[in-house]
């Protein structure tokens, strides 16, 4: 039976089409739904896109938070389904405080669109098991809203338990403390990073092919569990 991964569409939302293809090439049943809904259709996983979701007004995420499919991704997320948020994806997950911390405009006041080299932190999450811990990667990033904050105790706490997922490397691209590129809760089951791993998941259109282990990593989780 295929792994059934949702992806949930925000007005606004970019790139959604790219998680829902990157679902598939890793071998998942990808599946479209709509920030109104509130059945997730019976899906093992969910995947909230970058973009700029209800077109970033107020804050990066703040309304994405009250859509009505967050309501029943909140509680699946509460009970233990793996969620990965990115880019705008991880601006909703902590407007929704399902991830600590916020999503702030980049320190040097520009858009930036690069390819990223990361280090991965954290291996043991349900969307970080097919890497090795201290991995190089390479995959795009480009936020305008991308530099991670909190305050000391958080990001003290983030390092003691281990919960800093992928580090920036060469260069800290927006302001984030501590270089934090992604972060995972205590259960290990959501995951939000700002860099985009569904643009590199294959030779032809990415960098590098080196972000699908995102996907593949919850596919191998779901089947196992």
């Amino acid at each position: 039976m295929t792994t059934r991964i949702g992806v949930v569409t925000f007005p606004g939302s970019l790139d959604d089409a790219d998680a829902l293809r990157a679902v598939r090439i890793a071998g998942g049943e990808p599946v479209k739904l709509w920030h109104r809904d509130t059945d997730l259709h019976q899906v093992d996983a969910v995947v909230l896109p970058g973009g700029f979701s209800y077109g970033d007004y107020l804050r990066c995420g703040a309304i994405a938070r009250f859509s009505p499919v967050m309501g029943t991704v909140i509680e699946q997320a509460r009970a233990g389904m793996p969620v990965l948020g990115i880019c705008n994806g991880f601006q909703v997950l902590c407007e929704s405080h399902l991830l600590p911390g916020a999503l702030t405009r980049n320190d040097h006041l520009h858009f930036v669109c690069r390819d990223q080299r990361l280090t991965v932190e954290n291996a043991d999450t349900a969307w970080t098991r097919d890497y090795s811990a201290g991995q190089e990667i390479t995959v795009p990033l480009k936020n305008g809203e991308g530099g991670y904050v909190a305050d000391e105790r958080t990001l003290d706490e983030l390092e003691a338990e281990g919960r800093v997922v992928v580090r920036y490397l060469d260069g800290n691209p927006n302001g984030s403390r501590r270089d934090i590129a992604g972060i995972t809760n205590a259960a290990g089951n959501v995951v939000g990073l700002m860099p985009h791993p569904e643009h590199a998941v294959e030779t032809l259109t990415g960098p590098t092919t080196e972000g699908l282990p995102f996907f593949t990593s919850v596919l191998k989780q779901l089947v196992n569990a």
